[in-house]
This record gives C-alpha cells, structure tokens and sequence, in this order.
C-alpha cells in the first residue's frame, strides 16, 4: 500500500448537550482539569490524548464521538481514502491554530476525522 502514514488516533470529539454538566463528569473521569475551556469548546489532555467537547453537536449531524486521525498532510490522505470509497462528510477547513480538519464517511457510513497540525 502506497500514500502517507498516519500519526494514530489523538484526538476524539464528544457531542454534548450541556456543556458544564459534561466538563465536570469529564473532568471527574480524566482525573484532569481541561486545557481549553470556552463557551464553544472544551479540551482535556490526558494520557496522551486530547478529549474534546463540543456543544450542539459540534460538526454538522455528529452524534456520536468522532475520532481524528491525525496526520502529516491533510489533503493528501483526504484523496487516498476517497479514492478507496470513503466519501467526504465535512470538506478539510481550518479550525484555528493552524489546525486543519475533515471528516469522511466509510462505506458503512462510519465518521472517521483527519486532522493535521501545520
């Protein structure tokens, strides 16, 4: 197999409906205080991780938690797995930081996230 590696899962987004509520349980069960604690996002790091929080739903129709593949060129690998059936869910935009993300669909219809750090 060709194309560029990944660097791993590092990073996973909740949905959450009540922010405040979901920061305590959060904080509770990553035994951490978040890093990034905003009215439109909040963010632990904890075991090498980065969990996220977001309100409303965050990315258009996300229910559920999505993990982000985080990886060295974002729209290089947004081609390869297209090109092998992955259909596109939220175009790669950047998200502040330098931080550029995306999601795709599989062909089962699971949310996969990329995410690359510039």
């Amino acid at each position: 197999m060709t194309g560029s590696s990944t660097h791993g899962i590092k990073t996973v987004l909740h949905p959450v409906a009540d922010l405040a509520t979901a920061k305590e349980m959060y904080a509770a069960l990553l035994g951490v205080r978040p890093q990034t604690d905003e009215s439109s996002y909040v963010g632990f790091e904890a075991g090498g991780q980065h969990i996220g929080l977001v309100p409303g739903g965050g990315s258009p129709g996300m229910t559920s938690p999505v993990a982000y593949w985080h990886v060295p060129d974002l729209e290089a690998k947004l081609a390869e797995v297209t090109a092998a059936g992955a259909t596109v869910k939220e175009p790669a935009h950047d998200v502040g930081g330098g931080r550029l993300v995306a999601t795709v669909t599989d062909p089962d219809g699971n949310v996969l996230g990329l995410l690359q750090d510039r």
